[in-house]
């Protein structure tokens, strides 16, 4: 016990003043793996948790042991309410649920329907994702929630479908990056809708030590910018030069089995999906738990 005296199990295990430290902060904790862990794990490891933080570690605890329970408390947890959040909106589920639904956007983008359908499917999950990570000291009421949602999907849906139909004398790679496109255009619209009560009254600005100074409508304004440029800026490798890549392929024999695209496109997805989560997920967190004064002004 004598390793656990002074233990704050709230630090990063990694030194966030670095990059590859926090690049392993954020793959620690979006790890798709903890997605199949049972709900009585994820609680247990909350507890582990809180008892740490009460001063009470159980005998024979380990360090491995507290950050691993932490890492599953961060995975599934909300940082403000500490419920359990739902499996599908945790960050921990983007990759695999990301990675399928960019996979399907981009293997049937050719017919109207399919448009419609897997952009509402994208955007249906992207809400969801959005509302299990609000931030709880701002509430949104069920009627932003819904006014976000209708409209997020609403200009997804007409930007695919009109620039589908718009590129249909086009080249077959310009109809390829009309989900890219749409995505984008969707995302403009989501953050800002579902984050407006952090626009209109803005967000707890803290020192380094914590301590709140008041709250701010700049810091909330460029911290949800930096948010959509991230999400916008993530999806571009894979959705703008995965087509171009699939276009050239698709001319050999090997790639003419529409099972075998849609499976090169999930591989890269995957790896896409991992690096937009440790750069979009660390900005939401930004926005979500408040700017810290001292980061902000020597950051910026």
């Amino acid at each position: 016990m004598e390793a656990l005296k002074g233990f704050d199990i709230d630090a990063p295990h990694w030194d966030q003043s670095t990059f590859m430290g926090r690049l392993k902060h954020f793959f620690n904790i979006t790890d798709c793996r903890t997605v199949l862990l049972p709900d009585s794990r994820l609680d247990e490891a909350k507890a582990l948790v809180e008892s740490c933080r009460a001063g009470s570690v159980p005998p024979g605890t380990t360090v491995e042991q507290l950050h691993y329970a932490k890492k599953l408390y961060d995975s599934a947890f909300h940082p403000d309410t500490g419920d359990r959040m739902n499996l599908i909106g945790r960050m921990s589920f983007q990759v695999p649920g990301g990675m399928a639904i960019t996979g399907f956007m981009l293997q049937f983008y050719r017919t109207v329907p399919a448009v419609v359908f897997w952009q509402w499917v994208n955007q249906s999950f992207n809400a969801l994702v959005n509302y299990t990570n609000r931030n709880a000291a701002s509430p949104i009421t069920p009627k932003q929630i819904g006014v976000a949602y209708v409209t997020a999907t609403s200009t997804a849906l007409a930007t695919a479908v009109g620039l589908n139909l718009y590129t249909k004398k086009a080249p077959p790679l310009v109809a390829r990056w009309v989900p890219f496109a749409a995505v984008a255009a969707a995302n403009c619209v989501n953050i800002p809708m579902m984050r407006q009560q952090e626009i209109l009254n803005g967000i707890a600005v803290t020192d380094e030590d914590g301590n709140k100074l008041g709250h701010s409508r700049k810091a909330a304004v460029k911290g949800i910018t930096q948010v959509v440029i991230s999400r916008v800026t993530m999806a571009a490798p894979g959705m703008i030069i995965l087509p171009i890549i699939m276009q050239r392929l698709e001319k050999y024999r090997f790639m003419q089995v529409s099972l075998m695209l849609f499976c090169i496109q999930e591989a890269r997805n995957g790896t896409e999906n991992r690096s937009h989560i440790t750069v979009s997920y660390h900005q939401c967190i930004q926005v979500l738990n408040g700017f810290n004064t001292f980061n902000y002004l020597n950051e910026h």
